[in-house]
């Protein structure tokens, strides 16, 4: 028999929430809730180079190396007119990716399945209908299994918290 994580299933929790919220007619500010739930963000007013370069360094400054710089936007305006949309979703995009070699392996000895959150993302976005507020965050890990499992993604959580707290100058 092949048994569900509990992380997937909350996924599949979530997903089914959503969806059951968009087949009951709810309002997005319901799911921006539920969104806000799942990632920590700030925005930041200010040009969407200086955010990066600011999310960059806050990044090297806890002595990471960013491993891949996924280039969002410029996918998603690529692939529009491919998938039937002309739809401008954003005007600049990234996710930087990551990981802490110490942090990682507390996670992964606590359990060997918190592999699935490595590597670490921050995410930054700005939209054609909000020029020059530039959207910074991550996606909280949620921090279950056993005491030590939660306690170091607590620790993640909290280092990509502080990532982007910097960034956004607070």
């Amino acid at each position: 028999m092949i048994q569900i994580s509990a992380i997937f299933s909350r996924h599949l929790r979530i997903g089914a929430i959503m969806a059951g919220l968009l087949g009951a007619g709810l309002s997005q500010a319901v799911l921006a809730d539920e969104a806000s739930d799942i990632a920590e963000t700030r925005v930041v007013e200010a040009a969407f180079e200086d955010v990066r370069f600011d999310v960059e360094n806050a990044i090297i400054n806890r002595g990471l190396v960013i491993d891949y710089v996924s280039h969002i936007g410029e996918m998603l305006a690529r692939t529009g007119a491919d998938v039937g949309s002309g739809e401008e979703v954003f005007t600049r995009a990234e996710a930087m990716l990551f990981c802490s070699a110490a942090l990682s392996r507390a996670a992964m000895e606590a359990d060997a399945g918190n592999i699935a959150f490595c590597p670490y993302s921050v995410f930054l976005y700005e939209t054609p209908d909000a020029p020059g507020k530039v959207t910074v965050g991550f996606r909280r890990l949620p921090e279950t299994g056993t005491e030590a499992s939660g306690k170091a993604l607590a620790a993640v959580n909290e280092l990509l918290s502080g990532i982007v707290r910097e960034a956004a100058g607070e």
